[in-house]
């Protein structure tokens, strides 16, 4: 098996050799499922899903993804688990750890996860908080590797904020060796606490950030959007829609990337604020394929995670 690892909070858990054994593993994981091979690998495991955001492709990837390894899972929503209200966070971790195998949080705030995290004994899996989504990072990682094969050097370009998604997708780029670039307007990009940990973390990684949405997808093998207005920042709405009106992802900006270059996006997507129509839907882009790879990369990850740390 892959990394031995107690938990997943966000990539920073992972060296650059391990990143790569579990990505193997997934890709591994989705040629059999293609061939039709579905293998009992967590047979009667129990996955406990805790989730304070409404979701479509976190919770039915985990869940499927346990069923067809021969275990299963139990979902808890606002009004069952109501964590850190009904019950302390701590309590309900030590709680929790005697029914399931591994729990995954999605959670409003990041230390939520490393509160719950620091008092279980199971692996803990951070399927989103405010700072980082490290599952969705795993499967835009994998395919862009099957897009373009397992080479390094490719630049992935971020339309949009310093969010949790665009975090954790420069955190994987550095762990394979892509080069990232965060577009938007300046008072959106990744704050300082995040500059200082990422370069720290990978000093001789190629992380930029611009203002000039032109200029940055000149030489994109890949675009990347996500939507303007998070869950949580709602009453921001209409203020980032202003600032960011000239960061959608069109057909002009399009044209000036390679005409090799892929769109992808994590979903949910505003149609007709940060993408239009005609992109996503339009032969360049993987979107659809980057949402089923989540179900193959959380087989790959929930496998790292409960067998890897017996």
């Amino acid at each position: 098996m892959v990394t031995q690892m107690k938990h997943l909070l966000s990539l920073l858990e992972y060296n650059e050799s391990a990143f790569v054994k579990v990505l193997e593993l997934a890709e591994k994981i989705k040629s059999d499922w293609t061939k039709g091979k579905r293998p009992d690998l967590l047979p009667r495991k129990v996955l406990g899903l805790i989730f304070e955001k409404p979701s479509l492709r976190t919770r039915v990837s985990f869940e499927s993804a346990m069923m067809q390894m021969g275990g299963n899972s139990i979902f808890l929503g606002t009004s069952d688990g109501q964590i850190g209200v009904r019950e302390t966070v701590a309590d309900f971790a030590r709680t929790i750890c005697h029914y399931v195998d591994a729990v995954v949080l999605r959670t409003f705030s990041h230390a939520t996860v490393v509160e719950f995290a620091k008092n279980s004994s199971i692996p803990v899996i951070n399927g989103l908080s405010d700072q980082f989504h490290p599952c969705q990072a795993i499967a835009d990682i994998l395919t862009i590797r099957q897009a373009f094969g397992p080479k390094t050097g490719k630049t992935v370009v971020f339309v949009g904020d310093g969010n949790n998604v665009s975090r954790s997708l420069a955190i994987a780029c550095a762990l394979v060796g892509y080069h990232f670039i965060l577009s938007g307007p300046k008072p959106y990009h990744f704050d300082k606490d995040f500059i200082t940990l990422f370069s720290k973390r990978f000093p001789n990684a190629v992380l930029n950030q611009s203002a000039d949405a032109n200029d940055s997808v000149k030489n994109a093998d890949i675009l990347y959007t996500d939507v303007w207005t998070s869950m949580g920042q709602e009453s921001e709405n209409e203020k980032r829609i202003k600032k960011f009106k000239d960061f959608q992802v069109n057909d002009r900006l399009f044209s000036k990337a390679p005409k090799h270059c892929k769109f992808m996006h994590c979903l949910p997507a505003h149609r007709g604020e940060e993408v239009t129509g005609s992109i996503i839907d339009g032969k360049a882009s993987i979107v659809f394929e980057q949402a089923g790879n989540r179900m193959h990369a959380q087989k790959a990850i929930l496998l790292d995670m409960i067998l890897g740390s017996k």
